[in-house]
């Protein structure tokens, strides 16, 4: 006999306006936009973040060009998010691995191109939108000749607040749980195969892992060793943070995506942005620090 916690069967929908229903999953994504949104401007407004060299007082962006790249920002979450979960996961795993959660996939794109763009029929990639965030603050930094490297350290530091709010959409929601186990504190996500068996509720472990503990770990380097001093170097360390603890969540979590034995995709896509990290890192150390 199993002990297990209730599951907080929420219903997905939090509000139906006519024809139109409201989400939990989009009101994550709107919290997580605004709550960072509120991070970044409460960060370039406290002077001991930006006293030293390279910045000498004077904060990477201005207030009215962070809200401008918080727009840019939000479209490279969408689309990148989007697109990356149809090509990463609906074409080439489907399409070489076949998992057992592909269905029709990616004969479903083929035959209808426009179900690309159904984002809220579900699936949406982290890595994806990272990929669409990156190419949005290039873009974003070469109009406004800002340093790119300082606006990535910035989105970097808000980033764990949108992941955190992600997890518990997917909690919400009922996706994504963990695999079958006897731990006190398991759940029974209804739409899980085989029913009624208890499983982690991985996505709370993802939301304190990626999302709290991630945003505590950069908050304080920046503060207590200043990292970001070295643009770069606060996005390095999200790139490592994230990919340490998706790579952990991967083994409690019922991935849908696996390689083969226990790798799954999300730790193979960890790979890249560890050797982005070293990079990043080589690129911040490459020069002596300047002098005060």
């Amino acid at each position: 006999m199993y002990a297990v916690l209730p599951y907080p069967a929420i219903d997905p929908v939090l509000v139906h306006i006519g024809p139109l229903s409201l989400r939990w999953y989009a009101i994550s994504y709107i919290a997580g936009i605004l709550l960072g949104w509120w991070y970044l401007l409460r960060l370039i407004a406290d002077s001991r973040l930006w006293k030293g060299p390279p910045f000498n007082g004077k904060p990477p962006a201005t207030r009215d060009q962070i809200g401008d790249l918080i727009v840019w920002v939000t479209l490279g979450v969408i689309l990148g998010g989007r697109l990356g979960f149809v090509l990463l996961y609906g074409t080439l795993y489907c399409g070489l691995f076949h998992g057992p959660t592909c269905g029709d996939l990616p004969q479903v794109y083929l035959d209808n191109p426009l179900k690309i763009f159904a984002a809220w029929e579900g699936g949406m990639s982290f890595h994806g939108g990272l990929l669409g965030v990156a190419i949005a603050i290039v873009w974003f930094a070469r109009r406004n000749k800002l340093n790119m490297l300082s606006l990535g350290d910035l989105a970097a530091a808000a980033a764990p607040i949108g992941l955190f709010f992600g997890r518990i959409a997917n909690f919400i929601n009922g996706e994504l749980w963990g695999k079958i186990t006897d731990v006190p504190w398991a759940m029974v996500f209804p739409a899980a195969e085989p029913h009624g068996v208890p499983r982690h509720p991985s996505q709370l472990y993802e939301a304190a892992m990626e999302g709290l503990l991630l945003f505590l770990i950069l908050r304080f380097a920046m503060y207590r060793f200043q990292i970001q001093s070295r643009p770069g170097q606060v996005l390095a360390w999200f790139l490592v943070g994230y990919g340490v603890f998706r790579f952990m969540a991967e083994f409690f979590r019922d991935s849908e995506s696996k390689l083969f034995g226990w790798f799954s995709m999300g730790m193979f896509l960890s790979l890249p942005m560890w050797a982005a990290a070293a990079f990043l890192f080589w690129w911040a150390y490459r020069k002596p620090a300047k002098p005060a």
